[in-house]
């Protein structure tokens, strides 16, 4: 059979089932958000003359949930549009619409008699062929079941969603022993390439994966802390970043998960295991206390730690009462600074002989066999158990690669030593004479699967440059960005400055990359799997030579990206580019002159320069411009005073995206630009458009010249600035950086409707960048942001 999803209903209108509504809103599809019809009417409803049959009553807990949606932080939708695609009902009135529906996902209370209850009605409306799914955290799918028709039990599985559902990639499958396997096939595709998730497939165990082993290692790690009179704040100092970790670290990670919420999922292991297992899971004293006194973490406002004033302190367990935060000091911190990468830290860090070796030591040890004993019966390999942490707990490394950065064979040694119990799956690994869980097979990833290595098996979707590049080896490559061979004729150009930062090192790479593309290329993608596509120029670079008055090389500078720009844009075969997650500055500019963006949904696009004191001097001025220009019809009258006060507004205002979607509103891209909901497939997606550009038959755009606002706009646009100044919002370098920006976007003085060349433009842009830049108080600025990190008001 084959399924197909297009429609959605989600039971239980709670945090979780809002937010997955949310983000199935996000990608399309609409969405019936259901749930329980209120039994008292509030005393706003009894004002109004609503009684308990009233529609806007009965659909009162989907109502504001979906207004709730808006609200939060961080955002669960990507435009507040998406709102209109979810549609309020109640379990009372709405469940026969179920039948309309391709997908019924349930999330409401964690008790299996309600949500059985609940499927029994399920079963008796829904349509043959329907997947029904549960996004439980913990109680068994298979039980769940139990009772239900033939037809239900192949179509039903667990899909448990990490919260929030639009920013945690993990989704966890767990089939049913009656789970049609065609349907979790279908489920892990459709998760990955219009959910865009990282799936992992789990076993019907307590808490599956991720919760079933990060709950593990946050006990242990808080058993260790007492143990070893640590206070909460020096193992957040350590469990952090520093070893590949979030920066809430373990116990602002408990505080932000709610205490109460982590006492219940470790309850749940402890009520389904038995012996040193489920001593480990067994209620701490102190969470109990902490509970009791209402000390849950941030929804309370207090937990392991507390906000006063500016202020955080940590909860003394020997008192309970709030103190100032202390941080672990030791000498194994400041080597770890020399070690690359979170594996490197890790392994300097775990073997140490100071109080951090210790506590990392008898955290991580523990947790590492606990995760050995496990293989086979929470997943069926060590890569699903890998994925699940990283993707639904954020570790840079899961438990296996862990291990092997820190050295297998070491360790186990070092664990026989301390008399701890080794896994079989551990040993049989080291007999086989095998040092690591993770090898290679022709270049491509490998992993241990309890008798041999075989390859990990791949999303062809799913595009790793850094593995693609020792593969395949890269064309040319200098210290900012290399060009890459992806195949079918298409070539990646890939920054990696620090930061992705745009020096000339990649405006000189752009430059042989488009040399290259138009004489044996079809197409050029420019993209790379950083933490960011691009933060913006080299503002350090920039500084330095404002600072010795090189005005000269700033001009000669500023004049080469945009050059570049310009090739990017003219370029004979279609440029595409991929941006994801911060496309600031300079990185935005690269992609407004491309033939077409193909924009990960997690998208933050904005030019910003006027928070260092600057404007956009890599064409951004012009391209935005050009972009709301572009989606205009042909024939009609269009006022271009109203587009230079919109672009003019986005710059001045440093208006940055909260989405990729969000970004098309802001017209960085316009309506055939593309969007990806899977961060994965973004060089795969951007490489398809390319292709498509050049089949076909793509060519170069040609140069056309631009009607401007002239001395009538420029006056339009500054009478805002200069009313804001006047009322004190804005300072007076404010309003000098406005003025250079509005004589820009208008034109210079010449009469409204005069056409204009690019290049002229970007002439106008270049001179208002370079004498903002020799500006002292630009100058002010921009060493703010480098030392302090966010913007000067001077």
């Amino acid at each position: 059979m084959s399924y197909k999803i297009e429609k959605v209903a989600v039971l239980g209108s709670g945090v979780m089932g809002s937010g997955i509504a949310a983000h199935l809103a996000n990608i399309g599809i609409p969405t019936l958000l259901l749930d329980i019809a209120p039994g008292e009417l509030t005393k706003e409803e009894e004002a109004k003359g609503l009684t308990l049959d009233s529609k806007p009553v009965k659909n009162r807990f989907a109502i504001s949930a979906m207004q709730k949606l808006l609200k939060q932080k961080p955002a669960p939708l990507s435009s507040k549009k998406n709102l209109a695609l979810i549609t309020p009902g109640n379990f009372d009135d709405d469940l026969e619409k179920l039948k309309d529906v391709d997908w019924i996902i349930e999330v409401i209370v964690e008790r299996l008699d309600i949500k059985k209850g609940l499927f029994e009605k399920i079963d008796a409306v829904r349509k043959p062929g329907t997947i029904i799914s549960s996004n439980t955290s913990g109680v068994s799918i298979n039980a769940m079941a139990e009772g239900r028709s033939e037809d239900f039990q192949a179509h039903f599985l667990g899909t448990h969603f990490f919260n929030p559902p639009r920013y945690l990639k993990l989704l966890e499958i767990i089939p049913a022993n009656t789970t049609n396997p065609e349907v979790v096939s279908f489920m892990q595709t459709f998760g990955e390439d219009v959910l865009g998730k990282g799936v992992v497939i789990a076993k019907d165990t307590p808490n599956f994966i991720a919760n079933r082993i990060g709950t593990y290692g946050l006990i242990v790690t808080m058993n260790e802390m007492i143990a070893r009179n640590y206070t909460v704040g020096e193992v957040d100092s350590v469990t952090g970043p520093l070893i590949g970790r979030p920066k809430s670290a373990t116990f602002r990670t408990l505080d932000v998960v709610g205490l109460d919420t982590f006492a219940h999922v470790a309850t749940n292991v402890y009520d389904q295991t038995t012996g040193e297992e489920q001593a480990v899971f067994e209620e701490s004293p102190i969470l109990k206390k902490m509970i009791s006194n209402g000390w849950i973490g941030a929804k309370s406002g207090q937990g392991f730690f507390k906000k006063v004033g500016k202020e955080i302190l940590q909860l003394n367990l020997s008192t309970f009462e709030y103190e100032p935060t202390t941080k672990l000091v030791a000498p194994s911190l400041e080597m770890a600074k020399q070690a690359k990468g979170p594996g490197g830290k890790l392994k300097v860090l775990i073997y140490a002989n100071d109080r951090v070796g210790e506590l990392l030591w008898n955290s991580f040890a523990p947790t590492l066999i606990y995760s050995g004993k496990l293989v086979g019966e929470i997943a069926d390999d060590i890569v699903a158990i890998d994925n699940a942490m990283k993707w639904g707990f954020g570790w840079a490394q899961g438990p296996f690669e862990m291990w092997d950065a820190i050295g297998v064979e070491k360790s186990v040694s070092k664990m026989k030593e301390e008399g701890r119990e080794i896994p079989e799956f551990v040993n049989g690994l080291l007999e086989k004479g095998l040092k690591t869980f993770y090898s290679e097979i022709d270049g491509d990833l490998a992993y241990y699967n309890g008798s041999e290595y075989v390859k990990v098996p791949v999303n062809e979707k799913a595009i790793d440059l850094k593995r693609y590049k020792k593969k395949h080896g890269v064309i040319k490559s200098n210290s900012g960005a290399s060009l890459i061979d992806l195949g079918d004729g298409i070539a990646l150009l890939e920054f990696h400055s620090k930061s992705n930062a745009i020096g000339l090192d990649i405006v000189q790479m752009i430059n042989y990359a488009i040399d290259e593309v138009e004489k044996n290329f079809k197409g050029l993608v420019i993209g790379n799997q950083g933490k960011n596509f691009c933060v913006g120029a080299n503002l350090a670079m920039i500084l330095m030579e404002a600072q010795d008055d090189n005005i000269f090389e700033l001009d000669f500078v500023i004049k080469s990206f945009q050059q570049a720009m310009r090739r990017i844009k003219y370029s004979t075969k279609p440029v595409v580019a991929a941006p994801f997650q911060m496309a600031l500055g300079g990185g935005a500019e690269v992609c407004l002159p491309a033939a077409h963006i193909q924009a990960s949904a997690e998208t933050y696009m904005g030019l910003v320069e006027v928070g260092v004191g600057l404007i956009p001097g890599g064409g951004g001025n012009l391209g935005l411009y050009q972009k709301f220009i572009k989606g205009l019809p042909n024939g009609v009258d269009v006022d271009y005073q109203q587009i230079a006060n919109k672009v003019f507004e986005t710059i001045a205002m440093a208006k940055v995206s909260t989405s990729g979607e969000e970004a098309r509103e802001n017209n960085f891209l316009d309506f055939a630009d593309g969007i990806s909901v899977n961060p994965d497939h973004l060089i795969y997606d951007a490489k398809q458009a390319a292709l498509a550009l050049a089949d076909a038959g793509y060519t170069a755009p040609v140069k056309k010249s631009v009607k401007v606002v002239g001395a009538p706009g420029y006056a339009t646009l500054l009478l805002g600035a200069q009313g804001m100044f006047d009322s004190g919002f804005i300072t007076e370098h404010d309003l000098k950086i406005a003025k250079k920006l509005a004589y820009v976007i208008a034109g210079g003085k010449v009469p409204y409707g005069t056409e204009v060349s690019e290049e002229y433009l970007l002439n106008l842009e270049k001179q208002a960048f370079l004498e903002l830049v020799a500006d002292q108080k630009s100058q002010m600025r921009m060493q703010h942001m480098l030392v302090k990190g966010k913007p000067l008001r001077n």
